[in-house]
């Protein structure tokens, strides 16, 4: 008999408990085995996935090779084909120097070789020869004729369009220009003044080099980007705006010819070295170059020009002048603050009275009657209006309407004139041209009618406002 009547109660509790252990630690060590087996199984992902993509880069690496072989082997073949073209072409100079060779007699002077020059007609072997389509891109110049010209064809209304998107941000929607960038249209009878403006209508002397100018440099910053069809609706425009063609034309080939500028004429060929370096480089004449005696036919003191010994002068035409501007006489006595001569020809200051003319009558000026010093300042002033309005016998819309009787008409009133919706809206309103309205229009036209698709910026001078004001009355109004 057992001393302790519990000790198998005992054991068997402790066995229980290390079997429940046990069986705790077999389930801790298969879940670890199982997160392991996880771990090895995305590291051999990984390896397969890069081992997969050297595989690739190794495949595109053998590729490349491949390819630079094959570029090699071709470039080896071209270099090879050049050298035995030239080895061809100098074994046949060689065949030919010896030929020379053998036909010149003993004694005789050696023929030299000849350098392969162009001069020579031998071939140089540098570069190709161009591809047509190369040439093609080059060969785009159009001449006066209207040889070189594409096909295709533009017309005005669609010119306007096109010009108003892609020209008018630097030429205005008028071709007026804008700021310092230049001026497309009128400009009509300035070529002779101090500061022409050379334009498309007073300038330019053929259309091809207007077409052709457009279609190499415009537009500005986006060069040739337009298509032909666009160059030729653009240049109709422009024709259009200068007043040299109709609202309903269209530029083609076909009509290209039928066009012709204003300053035609306006250019000659410089013959100069026919016709005046010959007499430039002549020995000049310095002796007896006339074939008679030369001869005094008058002296300047004849003609009131240099005063005389004895200081007076001789009646001329001069003197009559100044005596009609309130002077005297040129003898003894001059015009106020002139200097006198006095004898031998010495100066001396000599005041004089001015002699009014009591007699000469006096003008009275007609209070309707045009000033005409303010009409021709007007008529200037206006130059810079002719592009897109006209007036006068014969005035006609262009792409603003005609000016007659504008003084007195409704704004935006003249029958047959598409105006834009702000002149609409204002001959809606019975709004009227008179010397107010048309001088706040004229100093700003977008702030005066706003909405208006004038670009004008407008007339800075308060006397051009009031110039081109009476200038416009003259003509009805």
């Amino acid at each position: 008999m057992s001393k302790f009547p519990n000790s198998s109660l005992a054991i068997s509790a402790a066995g229980g408990t290390a079997l429940l252990l046990g069986v705790a630690y077999g389930v801790s060590t298969n879940g670890y085995g199982e997160d392991r087996i996880a771990t090895l199984q995305t590291s051999l992902d990984e390896a397969r996935a890069a081992f997969t993509a050297q595989s690739a880069e190794t495949g595109d690496l053998e590729a490349a090779l491949g390819d630079l072989k094959a570029a090699t082997v071709a470039q080896m073949a071209e270099l090879r084909a050049a050298a035995a073209q030239q080895a061809e072409s100098a074994e046949r100079q060689i065949a030919a120097l010896q030929a020379q060779l053998q036909s010149v007699p003993s004694g005789a002077a050696q023929p030299t070789a000849e350098p392969m020059t162009a001069e020579s007609g031998q071939p140089l072997n540098l570069g190709r020869a161009a591809l047509p389509e190369e040439i093609a891109a080059w060969d785009v110049d159009v001449l006066p004729d209207g040889r070189g010209l594409p096909g295709g064809s533009g017309d005005v209304l669609t010119g306007e369009e096109v010009f108003t998107e892609k020209c008018a941000s630097c030429h205005g929607d008028f071709a007026e220009g804008r700021d310092n960038w230049p001026v497309l249209a009128g400009g009509f009878d300035t070529l002779a003044d101090e500061d022409p403006v050379k334009t498309v209508g007073s300038y330019w002397p053929y259309l091809s080099t207007v077409w052709d100018y457009v279609h190499r440099s415009m537009p500005f910053g986006n060069a040739g980007t337009l298509s032909d069809d666009e160059v030729y609706a653009i240049t109709a425009y422009i024709l259009f705006s200068n007043d040299v063609v109709d609202e309903d034309f269209t530029l083609s080939q076909a009509t290209f010819s039928n066009v012709t500028l204003g300053n035609v004429d306006g250019f000659v060929v410089d013959d100069r070295d026919e016709v005046e370096y010959a007499q430039w480089h002549a020995e000049p004449c310095m002796a007896n170059c006339k074939a008679t005696a030369a001869t005094i036919t008058r002296k300047s003191t004849d003609v009131g020009v240099t005063p005389a010994d004895d200081g007076s002068m001789a009646e001329s035409f001069m003197e009559q002048q100044l005596a009609a501007l309130g002077g005297v006489e040129w003898g003894k006595e001059r015009v106020a603050g002139s200097v006198h001569m006095g004898e031998g020809g010495v100066a001396e200051d000599e005041p004089v009275a001015q002699v009014a003319n009591a007699e000469a009558p006096v003008a009275i000026k007609d209070a309707d009657a045009p000033d005409p010093a303010l009409m021709a300042a007007g008529e200037k002033a206006f130059r810079r209006c002719k592009s897109c309005h006209s007036v006068g016998e014969g005035a006609r819309n262009k792409t603003g309407p005609h000016l007659n009787g504008v003084l007195g008409r409704t704004i935006g009133g003249l029958d047959g004139f598409r105006y834009s919706n702000a002149f609409q809206s204002a001959a809606d309103a019975g709004q009227v041209w008179d010397n107010e309205s048309l001088a706040a229009f004229l100093a700003n036209p977008k702030a005066y009618l706003q909405g208006t698709k004038m670009s004008f910026a407008g007339l800075k001078s308060e006397a051009d406002i009031e110039a081109v004001t009476e200038y416009l009355r003259s003509f009805g109004g």
